[in-house]
């Protein structure tokens, strides 16, 4: 946010808006593209595609519209409430969004192959051991080798972990009003972050071609793949915040006092954080 709030309204209300609908219809248009790709239709890839790029140009246009309200002073000390609320509100809608992944884990694991490898199912499946990360009772998936957490997944973990620490501190010199020092921490947050992703990419390449373990290789596939994939999707959105607000503090944005902006792309990429170390326990070691 700006610093200059002296000439600020009580509340600032922005006039009507196309952004909000051309970004619902975008988002729609990128998941109908996103599931017709993984169910192989041909203009699936092509649909998913245009969806992203018209999503990126209304966030572009809507976010370069806030930023510019907010230099202008236009925001009080109650617009930098609503958006900590609002940002608080979004964190917690992801928290039930890997919840709802984590349950489906947990269920498939700890209730569902023990009830399918008990003695009263031994009948239909006699050879069905119930230990995680098998084929299915029935035969139908392809044999895989489930992953580890050596080499790839411990080394990201170090990762992201560096990166919570490179952006606090990147945090504490912008209190300080040291620019340079925050503008260095802020990168390197950003660099660890893309880091991470590239070796995500070559574990995914891995898993395909030399463990056969693919997003069809039953309920561990999925829930392998669901888990880790959206959370390097996650962690891609979390990195473009952090660029934003980096070009931002190149730009001479933010004060020590104020810049929220800052702020609320930190807390998503401590979420981040905190998800990895779920994932990487629960996904990688049990």
């Amino acid at each position: 946010m700006s610093a200059s709030r002296s000439n600020a309204p009580y509340y600032f209300v922005p006039g009507p808006s196309r952004w909000p609908v051309l970004a619902g219809l975008s988002l729609l248009l990128t998941m109908i593209g996103a599931s017709a790709w993984v169910n192989h239709v041909s203009w699936g890839s092509y649909v998913n595609i245009a969806g992203v790029m018209l999503t990126v140009i209304v966030m572009y246009n809507w976010f370069g519209d806030a930023i510019s309200e907010s230099e202008s002073g236009k925001y009080s000390a109650r617009i930098d409430v609503s958006y900590r609320w609002s940002m608080s509100w979004f964190i917690f809608s992801e928290v039930m969004f890997f919840a709802a992944f984590f349950g489906a884990l947990f269920y498939a694991r700890s209730i569902s192959m023990p009830w399918l490898a008990d003695i009263d199912h031994k009948l239909l499946w006699p050879d069905f051991s119930g230990q995680w990360g098998n084929a299915g009772p029935a035969g139908t998936v392809d044999a895989f080798t489930t992953m580890g957490p050596f080499p790839i997944p411990t080394i990201n973990t170090a990762l992201l972990l560096t990166s919570g620490v490179t952006l606090t501190i990147s945090h504490h010199a912008l209190r300080a009003g040291q620019r340079g020092k925050t503008a260095f921490w802020l990168f390197a947050t950003i660099a660890l972050g893309a880091v991470f992703i590239g070796f995500q990419a070559y574990e995914y390449i891995h898993a395909y071609h030399e463990l056969n373990l693919k997003l069809t290789s039953g309920i561990y596939g999925s829930t392998f793949f669901m888990l880790t994939g959206f959370h390097g999707f996650h962690v891609t959105l979390g990195a473009i915040m952090l660029g934003v607000v980096w070009f931002r503090v190149m730009k001479g944005h933010f004060t020590p006092e104020q810049h929220f902006a800052f702020e609320g792309a930190a807390w998503y990429w401590h979420f981040v954080d905190v998800v990895w170390l779920g994932l990487y326990i629960v996904v990688y070691w049990m």
